[in-house]
């Protein structure tokens, strides 16, 4: 059997998805698995052992390119997020088995139809996407925590990139899509506290974060010879590498995060109150904790208009490092607080 899992989405979503195939491998050792995946995000599935190929989309694809895509010999198709024109190719590239959550008007393209009501935020994100193997007769019990694989070269390359650091290395990571943030100043605070209290800082994220961080705190020019300016410099598998030499992540609800979970490193995460960012669906699945200001749950964030606009940055610099301290230590389970 020929399976192909569909989610061409974020990092995080993506690494979310890992238990499905991990339960796969188990339950159908003969299967092939194939994931469908962004183009931005593919490099993170490298090297999994439960994935035997990684297709993308770019999402500016005709309609025909993607029919073509799933003509490739699939017998099923498990839509771990309904994409509508992903769901269109493969009804119209008769797919045998195409399953997907039951609720949508184009849930009728798929035929094997699993009903979940994601927006109660009642089961990890994970949970929800192995629910989806309903649609293929199978019952896979709780999710595997997912895995990512770095290669021996990849560490090599780390230890080498990081040697000038102390041995007690944390990355701080101030970027984000779909979270609000922590204010960029006090990002660099904590990377500044880290680094005097005798911890090697790696700073992460992207040139649009870079430019950002630049933007907000102009004066940032030079943090300390123990604090290693990478943002905008690193490719994704290079950022797994730094992950993966690192003994803690500090970060907001984001990509890095389930890297961090995945390749076993804690986590301090920041989580901002909006119902659609519950820690109960979406937070990281490995060690750490997950910071929540505490405040009312909201539907959506109206800024200046709340009388709690500025959540977020009610946690400060000292309960985030107190915490960096505690995870480093204890490697504790995941816990939930609310500061």
């Amino acid at each position: 059997m020929k399976i192909l899992l569909v989610r061409p989405d974020g990092i995080g979503d993506e690494i979310l998805c890992l238990p499905v195939a991990s339960a796969l491998r188990r339950l159908r050792p003969a299967a092939r698995i194939a994931f469908l995946s962004s183009e931005a995000s593919a490099p993170v599935l490298e090297h999994h052992p439960h994935v035997d190929e990684v297709l993308t989309v770019s999402g500016r694809e005709r309609l025909g390119e993607l029919v073509a895509l799933f003509r490739q010999g699939f017998d099923a198709a498990l839509f771990l997020k309904p994409f509508r024109r992903l769901m269109l190719a493969a009804f119209v590239a008769r797919v045998p088995l195409r399953v997907a959550t039951g609720y949508r008007w184009y849930s009728l393209l798929a035929n094997r139809r699993v009903y979940q009501h994601r927006r109660e935020f009642s089961k990890h994100e994970s949970e929800y996407n192995l629910g989806l193997l309903a649609g293929l007769g199978l019952d896979p019990g709780p999710p595997a925590v997912p895995r990512l694989v770095l290669t021996h070269g990849e560490r090599e390359w780390a230890r080498l990139r990081l040697r000038g650091l102390p041995p007690q290395r944390v990355v701080v990571h101030p970027g984000g899509f779909s979270t609000r943030r922590w204010r960029s100043q006090h990002y660099l605070e904590l990377a500044q506290r880290l680094a005097r209290e005798g911890c090697g800082v790696i700073l992460t994220g992207s040139m649009a974060d870079e430019k950002r961080v630049r933007d907000e705190v102009p004066e940032a020019t030079s943090m300390g010879s123990q604090v290693l300016d990478l943002m905008g410099q690193l490719t994704l598998r290079e950022l797994m590498s730094v992950i993966g030499a690192s003994q803690a992540v500090v970060s907001g609800s984001t990509g890095p995060a389930h890297v961090a979970a995945a390749l076993g490193i804690p986590t301090v995460s920041l989580f901002d109150p909006r119902r659609n960012q519950s820690p109960v669906r979406w937070r990281p699945l490995g060690s750490g904790v997950v910071l929540r200001p505490d405040v009312p749950t909201c539907e959506m964030c109206v800024y200046e208009a709340c009388p709690y606009w500025d959540c977020l940055n009610r946690i400060s610099v000292d309960q985030v490092a107190s915490h960096v301290y505690a995870v480093q230590a204890h490697g504790q389970p995941l816990t939930i607080l609310h500061v």
